[in-house]
C-alpha cells in the first residue's frame, strides 16, 4: 500500500445547528508538496477552501487554495486547521496554533468552546463600484467601499441581506477576489448580518468567512461604537463569527466540528 497523508473535512464558524458553518479540509502534510498537486487536491476536495499544513518549527507552514486558485488568506480554514491540529494531538490541548501565510503569522487559541483567532485588519475605503456589482447582486446600495481583496456593499436591511438571488457570472467578471454585502441586523444575538459572493474565484457563495470579518469588523465597530460585536453569515448552512477589533488586528472567533476524517493515498 502506498504512504498516506491525514486529511480532514471540518465545518468551521458553526452555529447551533448541524451542517452549519463553512467546511473547509486540512491536508497535514509530511513535507512540503509542489502547488499543482496541492491544487488537484483542493479540486478533488471540491470544498470552498482546503489548507495544507507543513510543520516549521514551533507553527506550520500554511496555505489555502480553492478548487481552481491560491488564495491570500482565509479564515474559516485556519479555523479548521488549529481545530484538526488540537483534535488529532498532533498540537497539545493549551498550546497556541501558530502559522505562517502569505498573509504572515496567524495564532489561534482554545478560549472555552470558542477557538480565536488573530488575524489583520482589511478596512475599507468608500469607493464607487463598477455598475456590474450592483446589477449582479440585483439590490441597491446605502454604502460602497472596498478593501485589498472585497468590495463591501451596505444594504439598507437584513430582509434584502437574506432575500440576494445574484447574478453569478455578473459577479464573475467585477476583478476582485469577492463581493460582501452587509446591514445592521434585527435578529436578536447578532449585531450584523451578511453574505459573501466570490464566483470569479471559483466559490459562488461561501458559507462563512472569516476574512470577510476582518473588513466587517472595524466596519460596524465605528458605526455601532462596539470593539467586540457579533455577526451571522446568511448563506444557506449560515454561521456565526465573532469580532473583537484591537487597533490593526482583529480577534475572530467560532466554533468548529470535525465531519469526517481519512488518508489520501498517493
Amino acid at each position: 500500500m502506498s504512504a498516506s497523508i491525514p486529511i480532514y473535512q471540518v465545518d468551521a464558524f458553526v452555529a447551533e445547528h448541524q451542517f452549519s458553518g463553512n467546511p473547509a479540509g486540512v491536508c497535514v502534510l509530511p513535507a512540503e508538496r509542489d502547488e499543482g498537486w496541492m491544487q488537484s487536491v483542493a479540486a478533488e476536495m471540491n470544498l470552498a477552501e482546503t489548507a495544507f499544513l507543513v510543520g516549521n518549527g514551533d507553527g506550520y507552514r500554511l496555505r489555502w487554495f480553492t478548487p481552481s486558485v491560491e488564495v491570500d488568506l482565509c479564515g474559516h480554514a485556519t479555523l479548521a486547521s488549529a481545530h484538526a491540529l488540537w483534535e488529532s494531538g498532533q498540537l497539545a490541548a493549551g498550546a497556541q496554533a501558530k502559522f505562517m501565510s502569505k498573509s504572515g503569522l496567524l495564532t489561534a487559541d482554545r478560549k472555552g468552546d470558542l477557538i480565536e483567532m488573530n488575524f489583520p485588519v482589511l478596512a475599507e475605503r468608500q469607493t464607487p463600484l463598477p455598475p456590474e456589482v450592483l446589477k449582479g447582486l440585483g439590490t441597491t446600495a446605502t454604502y460602497t467601499g472596498r478593501n485589498p481583496l472585497d468590495y463591501i456593499v451596505e444594504v439598507e436591511s437584513e430582509s434584502v441581506v437574506r432575500s440576494l438571488k445574484p447574478n453569478y457570472d455578473l459577479l464573475a467578471t467585477v476583478g476582485v477576489r469577492g463581493v460582501i454585502v452587509t446591514s445592521r441586523s434585527t435578529t436578536k444575538g447578532f449585531d450584523f448580518i451578511s453574505r459573501f459572493f466570490a464566483p470569479g474565484a471559483g466559490i459562488n457563495e461561501d458559507p462563512v468567512t472569516g476574512s470577510a470579518h476582518c473588513c466587517l469588523g472595524p466596519y460596524w465597530q465605528s458605526r455601532l461604537g462596539k470593539d467586540s460585536l457579533v455577526g451571522y453569515q446568511a448563506s444557506p448552512r449560515g454561521g456565526i463569527v465573532s469580532v473583537r477589533v484591537e487597533g490593526e488586528r482583529v480577534v475572530l472567533g467560532g466554533k468548529a466540528r470535525t465531519f469526517f476524517r481519512g488518508e489520501l493515498f498517493m
